[in-house]
C-alpha cells in the first residue's frame, strides 16, 4: 500500500514523453582544388556540420575546415597522398531518418557510374551528394527515389563561371531549406 502511494506520487511528477528532434544544418562544398574562400566561414557559421564532396586539394585546407566545424569529406580524383589514406571514397550516414550517400564522382543525374548505380540499388539513399562536374545542380531522381545534390565548385580551377556552395537542413526525415550561395566569379578572389 505504501509502495503504491509512493509510485502514484512519483508518476505524478513525470513529464509527458516527447520526441526529440536533432535537426542538422549542413554546409556543402566541393571542388576547392586547394583554394578555400574565407567567406565560406561566414556562410557556414550557422551550420552544424560541413561536408566536402571531394577534390579538396590539400590536407591543410581539410584541417582548416575541420577546425571550424565537424567535417565529413570524401576524396576526389585530384586528391592524392594523405587525403586518399585519410578519407573514404564514399561516405554513408543516416540523419533524422534520411539515408545519405556522398561521393565525388557520381556521373550525371540518372546516368551514374556503374559502381555508384550498384551502390544506389544496394543502399537506397534518400540524398545523394556529389561533386566533380563543377555544375551546381539539385534535382529529384525518380528512378532511385532520391534527391541529387551537387554544390558545384567553390575553387578557382575548372570551367565553371560562378563559384558556389550550398546549405541545407535535415529534420524529421526531410531535406529542406536548400540554399545556393554564390561566392563570386571563378577568376575573382
Amino acid at each position: 500500500m505504501i509502495l503504491e502511494a509512493w509510485l502514484k506520487t512519483a508518476l505524478s511528477f513525470c513529464l509527458p514523453v516527447t520526441t526529440i528532434s536533432f535537426m542538422r544544418k549542413i554546409g556543402l562544398l566541393s571542388d576547392t582544388h586547394g583554394f578555400l574562400d574565407p567567406s565560406i566561414f561566414v556562410h557556414f557559421k550557422d551550420c552544424d556540420e560541413v561536408w566536402h564532396a571531394g577534390d579538396i586539394g590539400s590536407a591543410e585546407l581539410l584541417d582548416q575546415l575541420g577546425s571550424f566545424k565537424p567535417l565529413q569529406a570524401v576524396f576526389g580524383n585530384i586528391d592524392g597522398g594523405s587525403l586518399r589514406w585519410e578519407l573514404p571514397e564514399v561516405y554513408e550516414t543516416e540523419i533524422e531518418g534520411v539515408k545519405i550517400l556522398m561521393t565525388h564522382i557520381a556521373g550525371p543525374l540518372g546516368k551514374y557510374t556503374p559502381e555508384l548505380r550498384a551502390l544506389l540499388e544496394e543502399k537506397k539513399p534518400d540524398l545523394l551528394v556529389c561533386g566533380h562536374s563543377h555544375i551546381c545542380k539539385v534535382a529529384p531522381d525518380q528512378k532511385f527515389a532520391l534527391l541529387y545534390v551537387n554544390p558545384g565548385a567553390c575553387g578557382r580551377h575548372g570551367f565553371h563561371q560562378m563559384r558556389t556552395v550550398m546549405r541545407l537542413t535535415i529534420d524529421s526525415g526531410k531535406v529542406s531549406g536548400l540554399e545556393v550561395v554564390e561566392l563570386g566569379k571563378r577568376a575573382s578572389t
